[in-house]
């Protein structure tokens, strides 16, 4: 068994099973994990690091009890220096109870993050111990004050010397100091340091410069410790009635909220795919997420960082008890020095938001976040009578949750904060699916539509938020489908723009059709594809979604007419169906800009295979994701195939996974797949030796289709 693991993915959906959590049993189970350290480990201090334990946990060391965590979500450590043994095996035990619930979305259950083994000096760097707080003084000249806790872990107090330096992304360093401080037995003591940085290259989305700040920990003039934390310098502010402005230019967020489950292995999501999924979400046009609705992966967070994004991070405790605190602390310490990270979420759609209970809460946990950081606005995500909130009052911001017809109310009852959507839209749709609701299949038609006046269309949504600059930006639900929240057959939510199996849906071009600008990037996707056969002459409703002024829609060479395309809108059509090929243009200042096709194909020919995600490595962790479609005779594709296809991988990777239909019931962990939709997903586990791969793809009636790729 590999780590990270969720074992809950492996059950089987069942309709007697809830729904909400994905159709799934859930059970309890043991982790066992022997190890053996060395001698000259003896005077150091030894942790387990867990990022994250589905959902409830127990640690034991050798028998002895260690730690208990009581969130699925949050990230801890288990001391067990006092516990482990130099002169025979070790023998570490975690229980996991998944008995209860935090959520009403699929949970998983097991180890399902990273887990480290962490030997330090007694003297050193504490669990997120270094704070870095650039204090921008004008003129591109920048204060950096940064804090250093350094734990003492030996029986008696203890003098070190901190020294810290900040590094750009080559490795120049800009700047370094140095303190002399003591730490008392057993005890944790914050060194506080200030560094001068001139002209730095500031973090913002288009350009998002990091660096690097080192905190050395030297004992007697001997480098005993060693720790780093990347941050960027930026300057940001809401105006309450302009907006979002970083490094004083106005921003609209154009952001999607994310559950932390990936469809091919559930809760366990390698790192790499967590990059994928911020490379996907950019790719689309987004430039923010919410990590919905608690502490999500350092992988993610990382990429985040890296890519630009504006985040809203929130923790899953609405509750100021000593846990709750606790839980978000942990978010505060590991997320505080991130430059993405823009606003503090204490909370979601809590019923107590609208009682005297939720006031005397929020408070409690505003005060508590400002005494470890002080420079991000706090707000909590109000989903129930936003009108009637008891704690809005105590927010720098107001978070508002669909509610579209109470946001003026809202507004006016605090004129004086921003206002931003911390979750829009949530409309639903099927991937691939062109016709009516099919509730047979839980199916849902893939074309942009009101769900209900609160859960609007992306049309009205977008249009609401962008055309009101007091409305920082909004956080569309959701970036991809999720398990849980489901509706029997299917096993997922249908309100992403991606589908379970990572394969983009309609939805995904229309985003990226209102956050992109024509001019830099112009674009048109048309839906649906184009093979009716035997609807020939009934009228197929024709959606183009384009950031270009005019589409012109013409079928087998024949006009059909060009439209104007209003912003926050799309060309649309009702041709009356005959085979052939359907071809939008797209036009800007009267010029060709871009252009999409669709061609009714011919017979099913050949299977081909396309590698999707294309930073893997051979390191034993990474999983390389594949699509397989079908291509008829002159390689078009068949949109609508339902080969039965079976896989076999050779070389530097093994299969691990498959999925196509978010009504299959079956197992995920087999190396075959019935298509829907045209498309099969495949996931190939990296072994830890670069070499090639082959990946092949076999069905009856096809030819097969083979991919060979390098693996460094």
């Amino acid at each position: 068994m590999d780590l990270p693991h969720d074992y809950v993915i492996r059950e089987l959906p069942d309709k007697k099973y809830n729904c909400a959590l994905g159709f799934v049993p859930y059970k309890n189970a043991w982790y066992i994990k022997r190890f053996s350290l060395a001698e000259e480990d003896r005077d150091k201090r030894i942790v387990l690091f867990f990022e994250g334990i589905a959902t409830r946990s127990v640690v034991y060391c050798n028998g002895c009890f260690v730690k208990r965590n009581f969130s699925g979500y949050n990230s801890f450590e288990a001391d067990i220096t006092d516990v482990v043994c130099f002169d025979r095996e070790n023998v570490v035990s975690v229980y996991v109870n998944t008995e209860e619930h935090e959520g009403w979305w699929y949970e998983g259950g097991g180890i399902y993050r990273n887990v480290y083994l962490i030997k330090t000096n007694k003297i050193a760097v504490d669990l997120w111990g270094i704070y870095v707080c650039p204090e921008h003084l004008g003129k591109e000249k920048w204060n950096v004050k940064t804090e250093v806790t350094v734990r003492n872990d030996f029986a008696e107090a203890r003098e070190y010397t901190v020294h810290c330096t900040i590094s750009d992304g080559k490795g120049n360093v800009l700047a370094e100091a140095e303190c002399g401080d003591a730490a008392a037995d057993k005890d944790k003591r914050t060194s506080f340091l200030t560094m001068r940085a001139d002209s730095p290259d500031r973090w913002s989305p288009e350009n998002p410069a990091l660096y690097t700040v080192r905190a050395d920990i030297a004992v007697n003039g001997e480098i005993v410790d060693s720790c780093t934390e990347r941050f960027g310098f930026r300057t940001f502010s809401v105006d309450p009635e302009k907006g979002l402005f970083v490094n004083g230019k106005h921003y609209k967020i154009k952001g999607l909220c994310g559950h932390a489950d990936f469809g091919l292995t559930g809760k366990a999501v390698p790192d790499n795919i967590h990059r994928y999924k911020v490379q996907m979400m950019k790719e689309m046009g987004a430039n923010g997420y919410r990590t919905s609705h608690y502490m999500q992966a350092e992988a993610l967070m990382d990429a985040l960082d890296e890519n630009g994004f504006i985040v809203m991070d929130e923790t899953r405790w609405f509750e100021s008890t000593d846990e709750g605190k606790e839980q978000l602390k942990s978010l505060l310490l590991r997320d505080r020095n991130r430059p993405s990270v823009f606003f503090w979420s204490l909370g979601n759609e809590e019923p107590l938001h609208t009682k005297e209970q939720g006031h005397r809460i929020m408070q409690s946990l505003v005060s508590f976040v400002k005494k470890y950081d002080k420079t991000r606005p706090i707000l909590t995500a109000v989903s129930y009578a936003p009108n009637r909130s008891t704690v809005y009052g105590d927010c720098d911001v107001i978070a508002i949750n669909y509610n579209w017809k109470l946001y003026d109310e809202v507004r006016g009852l605090y004129p004086d904060k921003a206002v931003i959507s911390s979750e829009c839209c949530a409309t639903a749709s099927t991937r691939g699916w062109y016709f009516d609701a099919d509730e047979n299949r839980a199916f849902l038609p893939a074309y942009d539509r009101d769900t209900s006046d609160e859960f609007r269309s992306r049309r009205r949504s977008w249009k609401f938020i962008d055309e009101n600059d007091w409305i920082l930006g909004g956080y569309q639900w959701i970036a991809f489908e999720h398990r849980g929240e489901a509706c029997w057959p299917r096993v997922c939510s249908q309100s992403g723009a991606v589908d379970l199996f990572m394969q983009k849906k309609d939805a995904f071009y229309q985003n990226l059709s209102y956050w992109t600008d024509g001019r830099q990037k112009p674009m048109v996707h048309l839906l649906p594809h184009w093979n009716f056969r035997g609807m020939e002459g009934e009228n197929i409703r024709v959606v183009a979604y384009t950031n270009a002024q005019e589409v012109e829609l013409a079928l087998n060479g024949k006009s059909l007419g060009k439209k104007a395309i209003e912003k926050y809108g799309y060309g649309e059509w009702n041709v009356p169906y005959a085979p052939g090929e359907l071809k939008a243009t797209a036009y800007i200042d009267g010029k060709i800009a871009a252009t999409d096709c669709r061609v009714t194909s011919g017979k099913p020919y050949r299977l081909a295979l396309r590698l999707d995600t294309k930073d893997v490595r051979a390191n034993g962790e990474d999983i390389a994701l594949f699509t397989c479609c079908v291509l008829d005779e002159a390689g078009n594709e068949v949109p609508d195939a339902e080969a039965f296809v079976k896989f076999v991988a050779n070389g530097a990777g093994r299969i691990l996974s498959t999925g196509s239909d978010i009504d299959d019931h079956g197992s995920l962990f087999v190396p075959e797949r019935r298509m829907r939709a045209g498309k099969v997903t495949v996931a190939v586990k990296l072994g830890e030796k670069a070499g090639a791969l082959s990946l092949m793809a076999t069905a009856e009636g096809l030819q097969r289709g083979i991919l060979n790729i390098e693996v460094k």
